[in-house]
């Protein structure tokens, strides 16, 4: 019997690079698709390819897009994989506000075209759908599980919300294995700059450098479950190997105001805030220096606000055997560490994280 294929989309995203790496050492053969773009965005996985050599490591990229319905059939019917994982997304909530139309044609109409080509293709598959924890919205209560109502508060959780019952529809009405894994917030030094973590952790780095004098953020009281990426990807494997395909939700169960990170963040850089003002008007300034290192910028505030995210992962434990290890604090460690590394390495300007 041959190694198992996986086919991943969005594998040059922070989880999809995690992932091949995990399946690379589980020995699979990995394939995945990336966007045709003028300047090269695989550098979450070019170290893959580095520490291959003379090694028996199979990994295959394609051109491809989640908008490109024929082009996905073709490469289904060509690989023919013993799993699916859709990662691929427009998966900044911010952004999606912007661009909806996109929005909804990569994450909601993308994974219906997904899995179409796995059932007009009749390859014997299994299919992991990236869910989101943005899909609850404006919870409906606290913590949130598989069986909380969703109510989704941008562009990008109603997309996630049409993908996650299409996925359903196929499972129940075409007897596919499909998996919808809900996945809280997870961070890893991997994380773009766009994002609230990393723009934290990196920005905390360059103001302790003096490389820049403070950071913008938006809301600092919305609450979120932070957990370690390299630990999330798992239980999608996790997943994809049960017998019958189903949803989890994946959180660590505690949840932190983006204050609260920013704190960790700073203090792990070498900073102590002390705050000023509330709401829009709040500052957080540097007790050592006086110095304001950290202001809100109203342009940062959403149309529709996620007050609180926080999820209750106990059917993932009892079925799957999965369970967080990596909390806020140590998370918030990690990255500070990683940027700390990383400006060390390659100064203002070079690698957008290091492969950690």
């Amino acid at each position: 019997m041959g190694k198992k294929k996986a086919f991943i989309t969005g594998i040059t995203g922070q989880d999809g690079s995690y992932l091949a790496e995990s399946l690379l050492r589980k020995g699979y053969e990995v394939h995945g698709i990336i966007r045709r773009a003028s300047n090269f965005n695989t550098q979450r996985i070019e170290h893959i390819y580095r520490d291959s050599h003379g090694k028996d490591v199979r990994i295959f990229l394609y051109y491809g897009d989640m908008v490109d319905a024929s082009n996905l059939s073709r490469l289904i019917e060509k690989i023919e994989p013993d799993e699916i994982y859709n990662l691929a997304a427009q998966s900044h909530v911010g952004v999606s506000f912007a661009q909806p139309e996109y929005t909804a044609d990569v994450d909601a109409v993308g994974t219906l075209r997904l899995l179409d080509a796995i059932r007009e293709s009749r390859v014997k598959t299994k299919m992991y759908q990236a869910s989101s924890s943005e899909m609850f919205g404006k919870v409906a209560e606290i913590p949130q599980t598989e069986k909380t109502p969703f109510h989704p508060r941008s562009p990008y959780g109603a997309a996630k919300v049409y993908a996650f019952w299409i996925g359903v529809n196929y499972r129940e009405a075409y007897g596919l294995h499909v998996c919808n894994g809900i996945l809280f917030n997870h961070e890893s030094p991997r994380r773009g700059k766009r994002f609230v973590t990393r723009k934290i952790t990196s920005g905390a780095v360059k103001v302790k450098k003096g490389l820049q004098d403070k950071i913008y953020l938006g809301n600092l009281d919305a609450k979120r479950d932070w957990g370690y990426a390299p630990e999330y990807v798992e239980s999608m494997w996790l997943m994809l190997n049960q017998e019958k395909g189903d949803d989890y939700v994946i959180a660590t169960g505690e949840t932190h105001t983006v204050r609260e990170f920013c704190e960790k963040a700073f203090k792990c850089a070498g900073m102590d805030i002390a705050w000023e003002g509330s709401g829009k008007d709040e500052k957080g300034m540097d007790r050592a220096t006086g110095k304001v290192v950290v202001e809100v910028d109203p342009r940062y505030f959403r149309p529709a606000e996620v007050d609180i995210l926080q999820g209750d992962a106990s059917k993932a434990k009892k079925k799957l055997g999965w369970e967080a290890v990596t909390r806020m604090d140590a998370l918030a460690g990690i990255m500070v560490e990683s940027d700390m590394k990383l400006l060390e390495k390659e100064g203002e300007v070079g690698l957008d994280y290091l492969y950690l």
